[in-house]
């Protein structure tokens, strides 16, 4: 059974007790500024009980990779065979969706994976953020936030996690996943975040909170690719059923993981025209010149070289580029 709702108390839908639904629910979300919006929320609960598992995509609304395959999912998950809870925010970033905004909600110029844990009475992104990290995150068990390459992003598809030393169990949960999530590259961060730091991040704010929280990245440049699409959905199967949440496609993880634990970041602090002869997956050399950016007339300002040795995770691919851009991730194994 499904039920369409135009308004919905999250709380109250969540706590019913009827098994076997889909009640799709708007979390209306203005501000002070005049600014008006939703947060779209699907509750599929299964048959049986089990975990709560919360999967967000579209916090960057030019990510398109992510939004396709939540939308495949939605629609592919059989209730019958699903134990425990499903929570979708298959768009949480709609204003930067619909406007093809890179990053930003063009309404308030804000971030939202920059805002949280959000702010009850700040802008509109900023209640967003507020909404998730007091109505989402406390009821999961596992958040999976869903990234891929935004509009100028070159980028090797990977799943990551934060290696929170104050959290084991949780740590080692969200690094199982990954490691059977059928992703070849697993990077983890290093998480030196305090209790009362801003978080930013949704899926740290979820670490943060003691929840089993991971991302995934796959896609880039703005556009759909199929092959990103089937990847996240594979990854999304593959954790459900090693969880024994639900019985669908999947396939064997890959028996040679490429682990990475250090990133290193390259940033420009200049406005120019970007070059760059390397791709996202290519591995590099500390020292090597890995691009540079010239005025508009050509002349070259800045030559980059690259801060240590490894892979590139991801990378600026088209040519303007302004001052505090990342030019390049670069991860390796330490």
């Amino acid at each position: 059974m499904t039920i369409s709702l135009a308004q919905g108390n999250f709380k109250q839908v969540f706590n019913e007790k009827t098994r076997g639904t889909t009640t799709n629910i708007k979390i209306d979300v203005t501000d002070d500024l005049g600014n008006e919006g939703y947060l779209p929320v699907s509750i599929v609960k299964g048959k049986t009980d089990g975990p709560v598992f919360t999967i967000v995509a579209g916090v960057h609304g030019f990510e398109y990779p992510p939004i396709v395959a939540t939308q495949e999912l939605m629609q592919e998950i059989d209730v019958d065979k699903l134990a425990g809870i499903l929570i979708f925010i298959p768009i949480a970033n709609r204003a930067s969706f619909y406007t093809r905004t890179p990053y930003m909600n063009p309404q308030d110029k804000t971030n939202l994976n920059g805002a949280f844990p959000g702010d009850a009475s700040g802008s509109i992104t900023q209640r967003m953020a507020y909404s998730i990290t007091e109505k989402i995150i406390p009821v999961s068990d596992v958040f999976l936030d869903i990234h891929g390459g935004d509009a100028c992003e070159d980028l090797i598809p990977f799943i990551c996690y934060y290696n929170n030393q104050q959290k084991p169990e949780q740590t080692r949960k969200a690094k199982e996943l990954s490691e059977n999530s059928g992703f070849e590259y697993v990077v983890s961060y290093p998480y030196t975040l305090k209790d009362e730091d801003p978080a930013k991040y949704v899926f740290k704010q979820a670490v943060q909170d003691g929840k089993t929280a991971l991302s995934i990245e796959a896609g880039k440049l703005g556009n759909v690719q199929e092959e990103s699409v089937i990847l996240i959905k594979t990854g999304v199967y593959n954790m459900l059923a090693q969880m024994n949440m639900y019985d669908g496609p999947k396939t064997t993880p890959k028996p040679d993981l490429i682990k990475l634990n250090y990133q290193t970041y390259i940033r420009s602090n200049e406005k120019g025209i970007f070059y760059s002869p390397l791709k996202a997956g290519d591995s590099v050399k500390k020292g090597d010149i890995v691009g540079r950016t010239t005025d508009e007339f050509g002349k070259t300002i800045t030559e980059y070289k690259a801060t240590s040795s490894g892979v590139i995770l991801y990378k600026l691919a088209t040519p303007p580029i302004n001052k505090g851009d990342t030019v390049m991730c670069i991860s390796e194994h330490r």
